[in-house]
């Protein structure tokens, strides 16, 4: 298993979860989420984005900075690093 950190930027209260875009320099990853950033329903609605639009398991991700913060870093644990990094790479192009 190999490990892969990524910044996202979250955008709690959006209407819809929705994961693609780019935010700032360098560039975050966009995730927005319906959920509140209330004991940690954003971090939680973050990660059930993320998995869904990379196709990795919940699991093999988790927050390790920015837990109370619009701005975090997310660690993903993959076999097949390169192609999770091409899957961020074309969201960060939406």
């Amino acid at each position: 298993m190999e490990a892969l950190r990524i910044t996202v930027r979250v955008k709690p209260g959006a209407s819809r979860a929705r994961v693609g875009g780019a935010y700032g320099e360098p560039a975050a990853l966009i995730v927005a989420v319906h959920a509140q950033p209330v004991d940690g329903q954003a971090n939680t609605a973050v990660i059930a984005a993320l998995a869904s639009a990379l196709d990795v398991r919940k699991a093999d991700l988790s927050v390790v900075s920015g837990h109370t913060a619009r701005t975090k870093v997310v660690e993903i644990s993959c076999a097949d690093a390169a192609d999770v990094q091409a899957r961020i790479d074309a969201l960060l192009l939406a």
